[in-house]
């Protein structure tokens, strides 16, 4: 069937979202693939969204960053309030707003988050809190809301387990980047942790705080419908099993490598994803 011409735009604009999300992460597209069309379209949007802010403020250092980033939400709420943009990210991620109904609360927090990361290299406890809440925990109810734009009930009921998801992925990516945002960057996201004597029983700490966020999480993914819940479950096993890795790491290493699932994992994790599926067997 032949698009219309803003048919034809949105098209092409998605097209950028999808190939961002396929570009930076190809573990991450490879669960919204696993997503039925209706949710995997939106999925890419606030992919490509988030990816490009984060951009800004860890890879555009030679620039001006708080202004680029002043000027990308400028931008962002401009795109919502017209209902289109010329930048193909932010046209897709607004029709994704304006058509799922996501609260402009979430976006606000997540792009708070990303001006914390150009301001802030040490932060206390309730700084922690609202970063991981800005930069991960809101992505998460973002996600959801596209599962469950039509059901304010259901989505009420799971959000406590998707931030609870979102707070755990992004505590593994802080071991994970370790290297990058303390060396390179001198970010310390943690509370009172000295990564220059970064020791066994600190790793361990941090360790037993991931290990409750994923058990937290996991009811709610087991509760999601099932043409989400592949998709979902798939991403949790993998930054599980992206933990485990780590955690079998000595302190020291984190500093020194950043540490990855390979192909060969990711392949065999999706199989067996894909049966425990097709059983209803999580």
């Amino acid at each position: 069937m032949k698009l219309t011409p803003i048919e034809l735009y949105r098209h092409n604009n998605l097209k950028c979202s999808r190939n961002t999300t396929k570009t930076y992460s190809t573990s991450f597209s490879l669960g919204v693939r696993m997503l039925k069309k209706e949710y995997r379209n939106h999925i890419y949007s606030l992919y490509g969204f988030v990816r490009y802010a984060d951009e800004i403020v860890d890879s555009l250092n030679q620039f001006n960053q708080e202004r680029l980033l002043h000027e990308f939400k400028e931008d962002t709420y401009k795109a919502i309030k017209r209902g289109v943009s010329t930048n193909p990210l932010l046209d897709s991620f607004q029709h994704t707003v304006n058509s799922c109904k996501i609260d402009h609360s979430l976006i606000d927090s997540f792009l708070k988050s990303m001006e914390m990361d150009l301001t802030q290299k040490y932060f206390s406890q309730r700084d922690l809190n609202d970063y991981i809440y800005g930069s991960a925990e809101v992505v998460g109810l973002m996600c959801l809301k596209v599962f469950y734009y039509n059901n304010s009930k259901e989505y009420d009921r799971l959000q406590y387990p998707a931030r609870k998801l979102g707070e755990a992925f992004q505590k593994v990516n802080f071991l994970r980047d370790a290297e990058d945002d303390f060396v390179n960057k001198g970010r310390v996201y943690f509370k009172d942790i000295d990564f220059s004597n970064f020791n066994h029983q600190t790793k361990e700490e941090i360790e037993r705080q991931i290990e409750q966020d994923f058990k937290e999480a996991y009811p709610g993914i087991v509760a999601l419908r099932k043409d989400v819940r592949f998709g979902v479950y798939l991403a949790y096993r993998y930054y599980l099993s992206l933990f485990k890795k780590i955690k079998k790491a000595p302190p020291r290493a984190i500093l020194l490598k950043r540490y990855r699932i390979s192909n060969t994992q990711k392949s065999f994790l999706l199989l067996k994803v894909a049966i425990k599926n097709s059983l209803g067997v999580f």
